[in-house]
C-alpha cells in the first residue's frame, strides 16, 4: 500500500525548501540582511531564494505525481520536518546581533592605505574615514582642533574608557573587524551601555596614549543617543 502523501519525502523536501526560500526572499525585503551582509551581495540572496523556491515547486510536483515510493520516507520526513521548523524560527525571529560582543571577539582592523587619494573636509568624515586618515597620517597634532561629526556604537575597552566604533566587513559578519576612536567622555556623565548607538559632535583634541605619548581623542560638545542605522556595516 502506498503511504499517504504527507509521509512522502518529496513533500517534506518541498516544505523545507519552500520555507528556506521564504526566509531568503523575506530577508531581502525587510532589511534584516543589512545587519548581516554587505548590500552589494543582497541580490545574490534574493536569487538563491528564487532558485530554492523553484526546486521546492518541483519537489511538490514530484510528491503528488505518480512514481515509486522512496524507502525510509518516515525517517526522512522527521529530518526534513526539523529543517522546516528551523527555517520557520529564523523567519519568525529576525537576527539582533550585538555589535559590541562581536567586536570584542574579533581582531581589530589594522589595514590602511599608505596614501589617501581623496580626503573629505573634517566635518564630513565618518568614523571610518577618521580611522583611515589617522593611520595614513599618524602625527596627531596635524588634526587637533578639527571639527568632528561621527556616529557609531559604544565599544567597551579593557583598561581604558569605551570607544565609539564601527564594524568593517568585506562580505558579512563572519569577516567583520572593528575600528574605533577614543572619546574623552564628559566628567560626571552616566556611562552609556555597550551597543548603544551615539551621534557625537565635537572637535579632535590631544590626550594621553595608553603606552605613553599623545593621541587624538574626540572631545564631544554634544552626545545624542540614536537608533541603530538601517545599514550599520561599512565596507
Amino acid at each position: 500500500m502506498t503511504p499517504p502523501p504527507l509521509q512522502r519525502a518529496a513533500l517534506w523536501r518541498a516544505a523545507s525548501l519552500g520555507l528556506w526560500a521564504l526566509v531568503l526572499l523575506v530577508s531581502s525585503i525587510d532589511g534584516r540582511l543589512d545587519l548581516l551582509l554587505r548590500a552589494v551581495f543582497h541580490p545574490l540572496v534574493a536569487l538563491a531564494g528564487l532558485l530554492l523556491l523553484t526546486v521546492a515547486l518541483l519537489q511538490l510536483r514530484l510528491a503528488f505525481g505518480p512514481g515509486r515510493q522512496e524507502r525510509g520516507d518516515r525517517r526522512q520526513a522527521r529530518t526534513l520536518l526539523l529543517t522546516a521548523a528551523i527555517a520557520l524560527l529564523v523567519l519568525l525571529l529576525p537576527p539582533a546581533p550585538s555589535f559590541a560582543d562581536l567586536a570584542g571577539q574579533r581582531p581589530r582592523d589594522e589595514t590602511a592605505d599608505s596614501e589617501l587619494s581623496f580626503v573629505l573636509p573634517p566635518a564630513q568624515r565618518s568614523l571610518t574615514d577618521w580611522v583611515r586618515l589617522l593611520r595614513s597620517q599618524p602625527d596627531p597634532k596635524l588634526f587637533a582642533g578639527d571639527p568632528v561629526r561621527i556616529s557609531g556604537f559604544v565599544l567597551p575597552m579593557e583598561g581604558e574608557p569605551p570607544q565609539l566604533a564601527r564594524l568593517l566587513v568585506r562580505c558579512c559578519l563572519a569577516d567583520a573587524s572593528p575600528v574605533g576612536l577614543p572619546v574623552h567622555w564628559p566628567a560626571g556623565q552616566a556611562p552609556f551601555p555597550a551597543d548603544q548607538w551615539l551621534a557625537i559632535d565635537g572637535v579632535m583634541g590631544l590626550g594621553p596614549a595608553p603606552g605613553g605619548g599623545e593621541r587624538l581623542e574626540v572631545m564631544p560638545s554634544r552626545i545624542r543617543p540614536i537608533p541603530r542605522p538601517e545599514r550599520p556595516l561599512e565596507p
